[in-house]
C-alpha cells in the first residue's frame, strides 16, 4: 500500500504542486500538461501482461528506456519543450521510485 501511495502521489500530487509553484501565469494549462506525462504508459499495451505490479517499467517498456529518458532530458534545454520534459521526467521519477521500493532498496 505504501508503494501505491508513493507512486501515484508522485504521478498526481507532484505535477500539481509544480504547476502551482512554478507556472503561475498559465497554472491550469501547465498542470494539465504535467499530469499528461502519465500518457507515456501507453507503451504498457505492448507488454504481456499489460499491468504487472511486480515489474519495473524502467528499461522494460519502449517509452521508459534509457534512450527515451535521454530524449526527455534533452527536452529540458529548449523553452518550448521544457514543460513536456518535466512532465515526462516526473513520470520516470515515479516509476524509478516504484522500482526501488519493489526491489526493497529503501
Amino acid at each position: 500500500m505504501f508503494r501505491f501511495f508513493i507512486h501515484y502521489g508522485i504521478h498526481f500530487i507532484v505535477p500539481i504542486a509544480i504547476g502551482l509553484l512554478f507556472f503561475k501565469e498559465n497554472r491550469e494549462t501547465a498542470i494539465i500538461i504535467l499530469l499528461a506525462g502519465i500518457l507515456i504508459d501507453i507503451d504498457h499495451l505492448l507488454a504481456s501482461p499489460i499491468f504487472d505490479p511486480n515489474r519495473c517499467s524502467i528499461d522494460f517498456h519502449p517509452l521508459h528506456t534509457y534512450w527515451a529518458i535521454g530524449i526527455y532530458v534533452a527536452l529540458l534545454f529548449f523553452k518550448k519543450t521544457r514543460i513536456f520534459g518535466i512532465a515526462l521526467l516526473i513520470h520516470i521519477l515515479a516509476d524509478l521510485v516504484d522500482c526501488y521500493l519493489l526491489l526493497g532498496r529503501w
